[in-house]
């Protein structure tokens, strides 16, 4: 199985969360290249990839071994080791990176700060970036410079890492599907499980514009609240509301049938609730007279867009 790509294995030291993004000219990269365990680390295996690397890898760092050592022990007793790519991260932020030298060219990697070397574990701290078949190194700088130069969360500095990957040139063959994985403790949709960020694109003409789309989509409706972005509903705002949530053509419902009094008493709360849990803003919703002002942009812009298509 040849997955020619490029990807970029990361550690968040403040958030301690664990990701990988990866972009290839193959369908439905997820679950092959992609894996990452919280508290535990984060691989990518492609080129003539070794699916197996990914659960192997992982029980490895799970069970002491750092990023370096799990990568010289997956390696050893693979004989086709020299066709393999392999990106690891651990932890505690030690990386290391592999390429095998019958990749096909260009194939390269970094780790950390380090220049990776064709054929020799390269190690650093923090991250790992590595690509097959790619126009030229310029690929693998980019993922490697513009991931320590962007701010934000991971998901925020992989993506854009990523597109800067495919904008220095990326893979010699083109774009087909992309993938990002971010674990987080305790961080999924309910809280029960560590599946913070998990977006596939199977096949798409733009995947990389299209993992930005996706992954804007994902933070409105996964993430939330900031408290910075909170903000209080008054009278004004709450006449809106209440006109927005009464109007009984615009999603099929009437949500609030009371009058436009702009008092946001317990009608008007149970509305919107009801509401935003009927609009997929479920890990929103507030039990107070506070609103997220990212859920309100996206309100006013659907209903505007409706009002425009069905009313004008």
């Amino acid at each position: 199985m040849l997955i020619a790509t490029f990807s970029l294995v990361a550690l968040d030291p403040v958030t301690g969360d664990l990701g990988v993004a990866v972009q290839s000219k193959f369908p439905n990269v997820r679950p092959i290249v992609p894996w990452a365990e919280a508290g535990v680390g984060a691989i990518a295996t492609q080129a003539a990839a070794n699916v197996s690397y990914g659960p192997r890898g992982l029980a490895l760092l799970r069970n002491g071994l750092g990023a370096e050592a799990a990568v010289r022990a997956l390696l050893a007793d693979d004989e086709l080791r020299e066709t393999r790519q392999v990106g690891v991260v651990d932890a505690a932020g030690g990386a290391a990176t592999w390429t095998g030298r019958e990749c096909f060219a260009w194939a390269g990697g970094r780790a950390g700060a380090s220049q990776g070397v064709p054929g020799v574990v390269a190690a650093g701290q923090g991250f790992a970036a590595q690509g097959n078949i790619l126009t030229g190194p310029e690929t693998v700088a980019a993922l490697a410079e513009t991931f320590t130069t962007t701010t934000g969360g991971l998901a925020d500095r992989l993506t854009a890492a990523l597109v800067a990957g495919g904008q220095a040139g990326g893979d010699r063959r083109g774009e087909q599907s992309a993938a990002l994985l971010v674990k987080r403790a305790g961080a999924g949709y309910d809280g029960t499980s560590d599946d913070f960020i998990d977006i596939s694109i199977y096949d798409h003409a733009r995947p990389l514009q299209e993992l930005e789309r996706l992954l804007a989509l994902h933070k409105l409706h996964f993430f939330r609240s900031d408290p910075a972005d909170l903000i209080l509903i008054d009278d004004a705002l709450c006449r809106e509301l209440q006109a927005l949530l009464g109007d009984s053509a615009y999603r099929g419902m009437a949500f609030y049938t009371g009058p436009l009094t702009g008092q946001f008493d317990a009608a008007t709360k149970k509305a919107l609730q009801d509401f935003m849990g009927w609009e997929n803003y479920d890990v929103r919703i507030r039990d107070d007279d506070l609103i997220d002002r990212v859920v309100l942009a996206d309100l006013r812009a659907k209903y505007r867009a409706w009002r425009m298509t069905f009313v004008t």
